[in-house]
């Protein structure tokens, strides 16, 4: 998997930790702790790219 930018911030509306990948359109994850927001985005961003690869997309 490439490098990719996350953006990592508090929501309070959610009470929770969201990590964000601009490069991956829609891929974000969120966490009670900042921690589990990176775990839990860095499966989504796999998931992203093994479904953008299927469908035959570019991946950034």
């Amino acid at each position: 998997m490439g490098k990719y930018e996350m953006i990592i911030y508090w929501s309070e509306e959610d009470e929770s930790y969201v990590a964000e990948v601009p490069e991956l359109s829609g891929c974000m994850a969120d966490g009670k702790t900042y921690k589990d927001a990176v775990e839990n985005v860095e499966i989504v961003m796999k998931e992203w790219i093994e479904i953008a690869k299927t469908m035959g997309r570019d991946i950034p």
